[in-house]
């Protein structure tokens, strides 16, 4: 439960990288959200994106999943390779949507995540599917497209970072609950 709230409350928080010169403003027009303040307002576009990593999105997650490394007997080989599965996976599956970020469909990381914890992880396929799911998502998904988020025309992109239902946070949680 813990976990649970602090990537939640996590989500809140991005933490600036660097800077790239971006493609020019191409956020799409958004209808009216039915309860205003619970939109946010747009950050002016300058022709650079601010990289930043999500701490609910991308730091607490990886920092479990390096607890649960250290504290599960798990063999290094199918860590591995259910990472490098999912990494793939994700990478084809996700795609740049200038003005948005990068999307992928919802269940194919958990369910991929999963299917492959319990093909390599045996009785270990839960902590497995969390490890594999999570940083699957943030490599594939996230690092390996990093070039793309030149094609965006976004103020921010954050790693980790597309609110609180992120692939990353959806992944964990469904794969573990999967597995």
């Amino acid at each position: 439960m813990l976990l649970l709230i602090s990537c939640v409350a996590g989500s809140l928080v991005n933490m600036p990288l660097f800077q790239m010169r971006a493609s020019t403003d191409v956020r799409p027009d958004r209808p009216p959200v039915a309860m205003p303040w619970l939109q946010r307002s747009p950050q002016p576009f300058n022709g650079r994106t601010v990289v930043a990593i999500n701490l609910g999105g991308a730091i607490i997650p990886v920092a479990f999943s390096l607890y649960l490394l250290a504290t599960q007997p798990l063999p290094l080989a199918p860590v591995v390779l259910a990472v490098a599965g999912q990494s793939a996976v994700c990478y084809l599956f996700s795609r740049p949507i200038p003005g948005m970020g990068i999307a992928m469909p919802v269940l194919v990381a958990p369910i991929t995540a999963a299917v492959l914890a319990v093909m390599l992880g045996g009785e270990h396929s839960a902590p497995l599917a969390y490890i594999a799911g999570t940083l699957g998502v943030l490599i594939g998904a996230d690092l390996l497209r990093v070039n793309n988020i030149r094609e965006l025309g976004v103020p921010v992109a954050s790693i980790g970072g597309a609110g609180t239902f992120d692939g990353v946070f959806i992944t964990g949680i469904v794969a573990v609950l999967l597995a």
